[in-house]
């Protein structure tokens, strides 16, 4: 029985022995699944967070239940849907060398230099680096391509015709940088045969060719079609601004569009382009010596001793706020119109404006329409602001330059492009003419008019032929204000009526 106890005794031992291992075990396993199941769940809830805004806001704040399940529960931002863009195929071919090019002068002529330079660098099969924009010229903009046009865009949307990249490859960078580089200023209005047979055999030996200017160094007419198309296209297409630019563009067009119908006028009376053309009309004593000393303290204007009078009769001369108000009232421009000013500060400043004003009080400028705060980025640089009137050029009712400058001559190509918009090209040599011949009472208003109005009736935009002076490229017509070769005949769209 003792025997029998004991082993009873061992038994109850053993057995209390066994539940407590068994009972420790089973926490212990009890805590390392809840361990691992709390790894898991954090696992999972970084992983969901890291898809995004989302879905990562749904997981932290906590799952709604059907019936609260909403955009507002979910507290997620719904945005359209934006198809992915598809980009052209590369085009692969054998690369003769690297092309750098300067732009000189202001926004526009460098926008139709750069559509020159593709072109050019397409037919060569050479690889061209972001254009450098001009700093030095009498607007000292310190602006970079990338500040003013959309540099991805640039590159990607003409990856099918030819290679551009930002920056010359390193081996090749510290040549350039050691001045070991042949820099040139291609020929003015060449063939495209002088950069096959004159260029190529440059880039080919150097590896990288410069060109220092720019500026209306391809011919107008008698290039092959598909090299005409791509200026076009890089002009109409490639050469999109920022989006910083092109958001406060659509900002001006709808401010202006929510009050009707506008007129852009592209004044060009700044204090530049009265000293550079020697152009006074109007101007005081003390005006005309202030435009003289400027001309002649920058010694690239070639041009010192200018006869203002005779620039102005053979219609060399910008036209005055005064004519411009005179040739606007004329043609029947009603007076309530708003007149969005496209133009820098306009010398003589509110004396010269008082009677365009008082023809047309609805004048407005980009500086009345935004505020300090929306501009204030823009300030001090010229070829932005330069930028924003262009838009505005564009979608305007009508468009009407006083003087056929870069501006006036590739937004007036743009507009014909677009559908052959409104523009008025104002025949200058006539209206002087007949304004002198009012303002002597020669003519009596409703003379005037009519003859302003008739020889203008063909002069509003419409389709036309080009016209090519062979040996005189400087007397004929642009190619960007009329590159016939790009238009669709049947675009033409339908004139606002804002003239009586």
């Amino acid at each position: 029985m003792k025997l029998k106890g004991l082993g009873d005794s061992k038994v109850e031992k053993l057995k209390s022995l066994t539940g407590n291992s068994y009972a420790k075990s089973s926490k212990t396993k009890l805590w390392m699944i809840r361990a691992t199941t709390a790894v898991l769940l954090w696992t999972c809830l970084v992983q969901l967070t890291a898809l995004g805004d989302t879905w990562g806001p749904m997981v932290l704040k906590g799952w709604p239940s059907r019936e609260t399940l909403s955009a507002s529960a979910l507290d997620v931002k719904l945005l359209p849907i934006v198809p992915a863009r598809v980009l052209p195929p590369k085009r692969v071919y054998k690369n003769n060398g690297y092309l750098l090019i300067s732009c000189n002068g202001g926004l526009n002529q460098m926008r139709s230099a750069i559509c020159d330079m593709v072109a050019i660098a397409r037919y060569l099969n050479v690889t061209l680096i972001v254009p450098e924009l001009d700093k030095s010229s009498f607007w000292a903009d310190p602006s970079e391509f990338e500040d003013i046009f959309d540099v991805d865009h640039f590159i990607t949307s003409l990856r099918d015709e030819v290679r551009i990249l930002k920056e010359l490859p390193i081996r090749l960078k510290k040549r350039v940088e050691l001045g070991l580089i042949h820099t040139m200023p291609p020929i003015s209005w060449s063939d495209i045969s002088y950069y096959h047979n004159q260029i190529l055999p440059l880039i080919q030996r150097f590896k990288v060719l410069h060109l220092n200017r720019t500026d209306a160094r391809l011919a107008n007419s008698g290039q092959p079609f598909d090299l005409q198309k791509l200026r076009c296209r890089v002009n109409f297409s490639a050469l999109r601004f920022t989006s910083q630019i092109e958001e406060l563009g659509k900002r001006v067009v709808n401010l202006l569009k929510q009050k009707g119908p506008f007129l852009v006028l592209h004044l060009r009376y700044e204090m530049d382009m009265l000293a550079f053309s020697g152009c006074t009309q109007g101007c005081n004593d003390e005006e005309v010596e202030e435009l003289t000393r400027m001309r002649y303290a920058y010694p690239w204007w070639k041009e010192k001793i200018i006869n203002s009078e005779l620039k102005r009769k053979d219609g060399l001369c910008p036209l005055t706020p005064e004519e411009t108000s005179l040739a606007l009232r004329a043609l029947g421009v009603n007076s309530d119109i708003q007149i969005y000013i496209a133009a820098g500060e306009i010398y003589g400043g509110e004396r010269r404006m008082a009677s365009l004003k008082s023809t047309y009080p609805n004048l407005v400028r980009k500086e009345t329409l935004l505020g300090a705060d929306e501009l204030g980025f823009f300030q001090n640089h010229s070829s932005q602001m330069a930028a924003l009137d262009y838009l505005v050029s564009l979608e305007s009712d009508i468009f009407v330059p006083t003087f056929d400058g870069n501006m006036a001559k590739v937004v007036e190509g743009h507009r014909r492009y677009l559908g052959f918009k409104k523009t008025i090209l104002l025949d200058r040599r006539l209206l002087v003419e007949l304004i002198d011949k009012y303002t002597s009472k020669l003519l009596n208003w409703d003379e005037f008019s009519n003859a302003v109005k008739d020889a203008h009736a063909n002069r509003m935009g419409n389709p036309t032929k080009r016209l090519v002076i062979p040996d005189k490229p400087k007397e004929e017509d642009y190619f960007y204000a009329n590159p016939e070769e790009c238009f669709h005949p049947s675009s033409q769209n339908e004139p606002v009526n804002i003239i009586q």
